[in-house]
């Protein structure tokens, strides 16, 4: 059997106050987080010169179950900090980014071999949200040089090209254990998906 309970003003009060009760709580933990990121300290500046080195896993120009990985894309990239004092801490850096890989197409006795190099210039936002946590955003554009052949029982010399244009979109960060060494990590869509590896501040 089911009881029968009668609401009352005295209980729509409780609900409200409960209710008011999380929020505060919400909002002072909002208000202490912001009052700590004020606290950190910009980890990438003017005339910072910055070298990673990464691997990417994942390919965006080479999908799906007949494609094999050769050599994953190995990338190394400079930035230079150009600009400092945006938003207080944020600060704008350029570079240059060189990428290699190469994936073959498998197709059951006949296919494709893929072999690409990726020369481009970066340029990216970064604003420090967590202590000895260097975060930012970017963009690239460059060039994709492609070098495709064929092999198997059909031709085994036929070439073809799909170089051009590349652009990328990339959010990144990179942790300082020391005042010049990091590990960083890189997600985004360009030529691949997700980049790790190390950099240098020099």
């Amino acid at each position: 059997m089911f009881k029968a309970y009668k609401s009352s003003p005295d209980s729509g009060l409780l609900i409200i106050l409960n209710y008011m009760k999380k929020f505060s709580i919400l909002l002072i933990l909002v208000l202490y987080s912001l009052i700590q990121l004020e606290a950190q300290e910009s980890t990438f500046e003017k005339q910072d010169i910055v070298l990673n080195l990464g691997i990417g896993l994942g390919s965006t120009l080479y999908s799906g179950s007949n494609y094999k990985v050769g050599i994953p894309p190995v990338s190394a990239s400079m930035e230079f900090g150009v600009i400092d004092g945006i938003l207080e801490k944020g600060s704008i850096g350029l570079g240059c980014y060189i990428d290699y890989s190469s994936h073959k197409l498998d197709l059951t006795g006949w296919g494709w071999k893929y072999k690409n190099i990726v020369i481009a210039a970066r340029g990216a936002f970064h604003y420090p949200l967590v202590e000895k946590l260097d975060t930012y955003t970017g963009i690239s554009l460059g060039y994709n040089i492609a070098k495709n052949k064929e092999y198997g029982v059909v031709s085994g010399n036929t070439y073809r090209t799909t170089s051009g244009v590349i652009g990328a979109w990339f959010i990144g960060a990179r942790y300082y254990f020391s005042d010049t060494f990091a590990v960083m990590t890189e997600l985004g869509y360009g030529l691949t998906t997700l980049n790790i590896g190390i950099a240098l501040k020099l």
